[in-house]
């Protein structure tokens, strides 16, 4: 499993001294930011697995920050820890009402901001290693908790082309029973249940020391935000909204789980690395897309293989996230001397030649046809 990445967000360099000390026996990459904009731009970037942000900053303060990484739906997902010099009612009741998953009063210790992280991601020391990484394609186990049973059927039609296993439930103790025979890999539950009988199951299992770090998300209706509130308050890994988003739903679950998704579009034949783009490349696309690119493409040349092909022969329309991906591509190659080309339907490399960036676009219409003499 890869290190987890924790991004500090603090215009104080004597801030991002503590943090970076705190953390520096154990196995995390560390990215840091001045203020809320380039706090923004290198969350987009970094995907971090934790964000540590200060209220008070120049350009973009840490509330403004947050309010909008809760609005982005690829970041909205990503726990928030706030440090703040004040400790009064009303402004840790503000911003965790926005969704931060915990706060920390100025000054602070090391100890105490590795005790609040190690509630949010799981720290290795440095050299002792860690699990093996789950794939998208390995099995995992999701258990749904709502005493409707047409929603625990959504979640299992959303769920149907991957070979996760639904197991759904309208009790919280039934709930409780079979994660003491069968540990899920997450948990969905309705909020709204009776006599808050999801927030007392939410305690409980964050007491259990098998179930403490099982991914838990509470499912609500949009309008219904003082249950949203309270739920992320009391650290509810993030809310499903209902009704539910299948695309969403399964990206969430894949980002929460920390799979490999990379299988979905990097595929190696014959000595060349491929990058297939799906029907259809939205935000969540582009964001697991990028996301492996620098990686995979790093992996590709230290196995020495130097030809990429990019297969956009399912894309139905080109925009600007396809032409960001291109360019992040051809960047890519060109930093690590790969050779690349492309593959799509004639309508796609029309419509590329309408950008300025891909004008000069050379378009196959086949893998085969972009492999001979390559």
């Amino acid at each position: 499993m890869a290190a987890p990445k924790i991004l500090s967000v603090d215009d104080s360099k004597m801030i991002h001294t503590i943090i970076g000390k705190a953390f520096k026996n154990y196995d995390v990459q560390m990215c840091f930011a001045s203020n809320g904009v380039e706090g923004l731009a290198v969350a987009s970037r970094e995907h971090p697995d934790l964000i540590i942000l200060d209220v008070t900053m120049p350009v973009m303060d840490g509330v403004e920050m947050l309010t909008k990484v809760k609005s982005d739906p690829a970041l909205k997902d990503i726990p928030v820890i706030m440090l703040t010099a004040e400790a009064g009612k009303e402004n840790v009741v503000k911003i965790a009402r926005i969704g931060v998953r915990d706060y920390v009063i100025k000054p602070f210790t090391e100890q105490l901001i590795l005790e609040r992280a190690g509630r949010v991601i799981d720290l290795q020391p440095k050299g002792t290693g860690g699990p093996k990484v789950k794939s998208i394609d390995d099995p995992a186990l999701i258990l749904v908790v709502d005493d409707k049973p047409v929603i625990i059927e959504q979640i299992k039609q959303a769920v149907s082309t991957t070979p996760w296993k639904v197991i759904g439930t309208g009790q919280c103790g039934e709930a409780i029973d079979i994660s003491s025979k069968e540990l899920p890999d997450v948990i969905l539950v309705n909020l709204s249940l009776p006599e808050k009988a999801a927030f007392n199951f939410f305690q409980m299992m964050r007491a259990n020391s098998r179930t403490k770090a099982v991914p838990i998300f509470g499912m609500s209706v949009k309008t219904a935000l003082d249950e949203q509130s309270q739920a992320q308050s009391i650290g509810f890994n993030g809310i499903i909204t209902k009704p539910i988003d299948p695309v969403d739903l399964c990206y969430r679950l894949t980002r929460a789980m920390n799979l490999d998704t990379s299988r979905r579009y990097f595929t190696v034949e014959n000595n060349i690395q491929f990058l297939k783009l799906p029907k259809d490349v939205g935000e969540l696309v582009f964001n697991e897309v990028s996301h492996h690119l620098a990686p995979k493409m790093r992996e590709m040349a230290d196995s020495g293989l130097s030809r990429l092909i990019l297969d956009a022969n399912q894309v139905v329309k080109i925009d600007m996230l396809v032409i960001k991906l291109i360019l992040m591509v051809v960047q890519e190659a060109n930093n690590l001397g790969i050779r690349f080309r492309f593959v799509g339907t004639s309508e796609f490399s029309q419509q590329a030649k309408a950008f300025e960036e891909t004008k000069d676009l050379q378009v196959f219409s086949s893998r085969e046809e972009a492999a001979q003499g390559y």
